[in-house]
């Protein structure tokens, strides 16, 4: 006992040193960018003075960080709410996460039902989900895209806690605790307020004290106006139509509407505002912290304001002249006119109904030697009935999956960014007599429906310098255990020799929440290469490097997920079943594709 007391006390001095610190910067920083008059524009839809004590709030409903949406309502058998206003960013209330967690152990059996609102507008959705989830919050954490329910409550600030009855009745406004505050730190709070109030409420007393001074960082809302100037189509919405949009959004390809020139995006405005407002669209699941990737899919804050101010101000057209010239596009191709199109050799009857095996189609390309591919994409035949594509290089006596997990893919297609595009000097070798193999997911939709699906390729210009490899890491051990709420499991990959990884793309089904690769290195060091907390298994995108990752010999990957298998989750099939890994959509999948060069093959 003698030799741990001083370790823990030195443990205990150090965490207070940073607390210390912590609160000293925010008080520095709280100061330092207070807002003042001069501040361009002013909060949309500013909130009114908060309800008093005593008032009812309506109900309201925001999307969880699985973007599940919430509602007071939903919530019948509550005894009463705590409603907090919390930041990504914000240092205090970070420092109350634990505390907020604390109190909802103690308090959930016993009828309090604890939502986490986020209204910053700086904090992204994506940010908002990892920050909960690397937290592990155990409670709904919700997004107020559009400070509905921080003007309504009239929030200011984070951490602002609100303590309603089973009848919506504010009981309680204010702060936490005492423990903290801008340039305040306390080893204890002398008085813990909510805490308090919660108690009092369900003892059926009267709050002693329902309101308390709020301390923290001020609630960021959108500025009104967006921008300052007049936004009309042709010469501000067009140029960002066309970047990113319309490569989904035409005629054949996935997007379920044309946004091909005015009247469509017109027609389209209010929809356009909202997937835009809550970060719907363009689609892009990855945590912007970790790896730069050329795919990225991101608007900047700058073109958001841009198209949701154009939609607000009534979707002016502008002058025809100003519209940039349209875009040209490979018909039924996004990497362009391919050098050949391989189809299957016949068209495939899909049933009215029933569960089909995934069906395998092979072609003979008639390669008489090795060529080089630079660019492949699929293309499913018939839409309804194709629920996925892989197609394989199949060469004599060897498997599509060897042991280490070394893939004989080509490409794939799934709802997403799926065709390969490698790196300059770096393409995939087709063997001279191999075989191209379709395997293809059927979901039969009501109808007798046809299918010929096919496969376009551009050819390498001469020998690459560099054979990208496919590589699935694969966790066929997968077992989740029935009405388990955040299954996490994870698979080691080690790298045999130096390497550069292209891309990664995570795949799960139904139940996945979130996925993550994390690499330790040789020297000890541990890095995040891509991080996906907002997984949709509607989007299966593949997340390509900027630039080649270089990953030393020995360095050890680890690719890890986590799953929702309980009532909770709209999309589960069955939340009282055991779930394995499995082929079909309701079984599961825990595989971690990876595209890679070795440095010396």
């Amino acid at each position: 006992m003698k030799m741990r007391a001083p370790a823990a006390v030195r443990l205990l001095s150090i965490h207070r040193v940073l607390v210390g610190l912590v609160i000293a910067a925010f008080a520095m920083w709280a100061v330092s960018v207070s807002p003042s008059p001069a501040d361009e524009g002013t909060a949309t839809n500013a909130p009114a003075a908060a309800p008093a004590v005593g008032a009812t709030v309506a109900d309201f409903s925001l999307k969880d960080i699985h973007r599940r949406l919430r509602s007071l309502a939903s919530f019948k058998e509550a005894k009463a709410f705590v409603v907090v206003f919390i930041g990504a960013e914000c240092p205090l209330a970070n420092l109350y996460v634990p505390t907020l967690v604390e109190l909802h152990k103690e308090h959930v059996d016993r009828g309090v039902e604890f939502l986490a609102v986020n209204s910053n507008v700086q904090d992204t959705f994506t940010l908002v989900s990892a920050h909960a989830q690397e937290r592990e919050i155990p409670f709904p954490v919700l997004k107020d895209f559009d400070h509905k329910a921080a003007n309504a409550f009239g929030a200011t600030r984070t951490p602002e806690a609100f303590l309603l009855d089973a009848n919506r009745v504010i009981r309680y406004h204010g702060r936490i605790d005492d423990q903290y505050a801008v340039g305040v730190r306390r080893d204890e709070p002398t008085r813990r307020d909510l805490k308090i109030a919660i108690d009092e409420l369900l003892a059926g007393k009267p709050v002693a004290i329902p309101t308390t001074d709020i301390s923290g960082c001020v609630i960021a809302r959108a500025k009104s106006p967006r921008t300052k100037s007049e936004v009309n189509y042709a010469s501000h919405v067009a140029p960002l139509v066309q970047k990113h949009c319309q490569e989904c959004h035409r005629d054949g390809e996935i997007g379920p509407m044309s946004l091909l020139n005015y009247e469509d995006a017109k027609n389209w405005g209010d929809t356009i505002r909202e997937v835009i407002v809550e970060e719907r669209m363009p689609p892009w699941h990855a945590d912007p912290r970790f790896g730069k990737f050329k795919n990225d899919r991101r608007l900047s804050q700058d073109e958001k304001n841009t198209l949701i101010a154009w939609v607000e101000q009534g979707c002016q057209k502008g002058d025809e002249k100003d519209l940039p010239p349209p875009l040209t596009f490979t018909k039924g191709w996004r990497i362009g006119q391919p050098d050949a199109v391989f189809h299957m050799t016949q068209e495939f009857k899909v049933p009215a109904t029933g569960i089909l095996p995934y069906k395998k189609f092979a072609v003979d390309p008639g390669f008489k030697e090795d060529v080089w591919v630079q660019s492949a994409e699929c293309r499913p035949g018939n839409r309804a009935v194709v629920h996925h594509i892989l197609v394989y290089i199949q060469e004599k006596s060897k498997l599509f999956y060897e042991p280490d997990g070394t893939a004989a893919t080509l490409v794939g297609w799934a709802p997403g960014d799926m065709p390969v595009r490698f790196p300059p000097g770096t393409a995939k070798r087709i063997p001279a007599g191999a075989k191209i193999v379709f395997e293809v997911h059927y979901t039969p939709n009501g109808t007798e429906q046809t299918d010929r699906s096919s496969v376009g390729v551009i050819f390498a210009k001469g020998r690459p310098e560099r054979e990208a490899e496919t590589n699935i890491l694969a966790n066929m051990l997968l077992t989740i255990p029935p009405g388990s709420p955040n299954h996490r499991d994870q698979l080691l990959y080690i790298f045999r020799d130096d390497a550069l990884v292209l891309s990664f793309m995570p795949h799960m089904h139904l139940r996945g929440t979130s996925a993550k690769y994390v690499a330790t290195y040789p020297d000890g060091r541990t890095e995040t290469l891509l991080s996906v907390p907002d997984y949709d298994f509607n989007w299966q995108s593949v997340y390509r490097f900027a630039e080649p990752l270089r990953v030393p010999k020995g360095t050890k990957l680890a690719w890890i997920s986590t799953w929702d298998n309980s009532p909770d989750n709209p999309r589960n099939p069955d939340a009282t079943k055991e779930v394995r890994w499995g082929f079909q959509t309701w079984d599961e999948m825990h595989n971690g594709w990876m595209e890679l060069v070795w440095e010396h093959p």
